[in-house]
């Protein structure tokens, strides 16, 4: 199986790095140093080489570095087998994110054709817990690394639906002008749904056909109405009257949510114990990453933000030997190295530290 990795990457006045580099040659990543060093930072522009606002949804304007706010750069060189691809990402100066692909001007959507990346952050620990737009999010992330064109059918439906939103809170009765907008949730929102489903089959089986030292999770859509995608213009139809009194729309696929239970003990995730929710999303993960090594050729690259610290010595050892087994170069961080210590020399070792403000990410070698 052909890999898929960063071998270089450059930042330029990116959050806390005025310069940085690393060079990689494929294994695991490990970035180590104290809190605030900008070691998530690093995790942050490797994200911004996939489809999306990247792993913290930050504007293109809060990842200048301050207080200079020039704007920033990343430079990196992504290979798969035998391509190559040179990718410069920037913004200038209160400017949108701009791309360029092989030295030519590029949509971001063109990133999820020569790559995948996947993430996981603190900030997702809660998922289980919180609401569902939280789980939306993750659900629709690990759909577009199947399906690219994911995001585009999802922005029509959003777009689409803002527009009837509107009609709908100006108390608007016009069917001609529902009816035209509905046809476009219809369509797009029937391409989303679908593309959910096809996307939680293939991790289901590749959690299922997987040896893991990680708790299963079964994982179920759950709609806010009992409505199939061939039903959803109808359903937009016959819902005007709710929804005219409630000023929004409420049926679609904007009201999905996700519902995992931990498998082996038929318990809903949100009802397991911290490191049982947090086992579970590593899992999927894992398992996001097998499946897509199937479809695509190669396994994705990995954001792992401070998950080593989480987890006791012998579960950190299982995820390192399942991340080499994949074949994936994830990027992990951590205070120290000795959370890194079970991957040997499988992994590259990189240290993170600031110093008069400036930071600095420096090769080390171990184990």
């Amino acid at each position: 199986m052909k890999g898929l990795f960063l071998s270089h990457l450059r930042l330029s006045h990116f959050r806390s790095h005025r310069r940085a580099e690393v060079v990689c040659d494929g294994r695991p990543v490990a970035l180590f140093g104290s809190n605030g060093a900008g070691k998530t930072n690093v995790l942050e522009a490797v994200s911004l080489f996939s489809p999306g606002r990247g792993m913290r949804r930050a504007s293109a304007e809060e990842m200048s570095r301050r207080p200079e706010a020039l704007g920033w750069k990343l430079t990196g060189a992504l290979e798969h087998g035998a391509d190559h691809h040179d990718i410069e990402i920037w913004s200038d100066k209160g400017a949108a994110r701009q791309l360029k692909l092989n030295d030519k001007s590029a949509a971001q959507l063109s990133l999820g054709q020569i790559g995948r990346v996947l993430w996981l952050v603190p900030s997702m620990d809660r998922l289980w817990i919180e609401g569902a737009e939280g789980r939306r999010r993750f659900l629709d992330r690990m759909v577009m690394s199947f399906f690219p064109a994911h995001a585009e059918a999802s922005l029509v439906y959003e777009k689409a639906m803002r527009e009837r939103n509107r009609l709908l809170k100006d108390q608007k009765r016009d069917a001609y002008w529902y009816g035209a907008l509905e046809a476009q949730m219809a369509e797009a929102g029937a391409q989303v749904m679908e593309n959910r489903r096809l996307a939680l089959a293939r991790v289901s089986a590749a959690q299922r056909e997987a040896e893991t030292a990680f708790p299963v999770a079964d994982l179920d859509l759950v709609e806010a109405e009992d409505v199939w995608p061939q039903d959803l213009a109808l359903a937009f139809a016959e819902s005007r009257g709710r929804d005219l009194m409630a000023g929004r729309t409420l049926v679609g696929p904007h009201r999905t949510d996700l519902e995992g239970t931990y498998a082996a003990k038929s318990v809903p995730a949100k009802d397991c114990s911290t490191g049982e929710q947090k086992a579970l999303l590593i899992s999927l993960i894992l398992a996001n990453g097998r499946a897509l090594a199937q479809d695509f050729g190669a396994p994705p690259i990995l954001l792992l933000d401070e998950v080593s610290a989480h987890l006791d010595a012998n579960r950190r050892a299982a995820l390192y030997d399942e991340v080499c087994a994949l074949g994936a170069q994830a990027w992990m961080t951590g205070t120290g190295p000795e959370l890194f210590t079970e991957f040997g020399d499988r992994a590259q070792y990189f240290e993170v530290s600031e110093e008069a403000g400036v930071s600095h990410i420096d090769e080390r070698f171990f184990p």
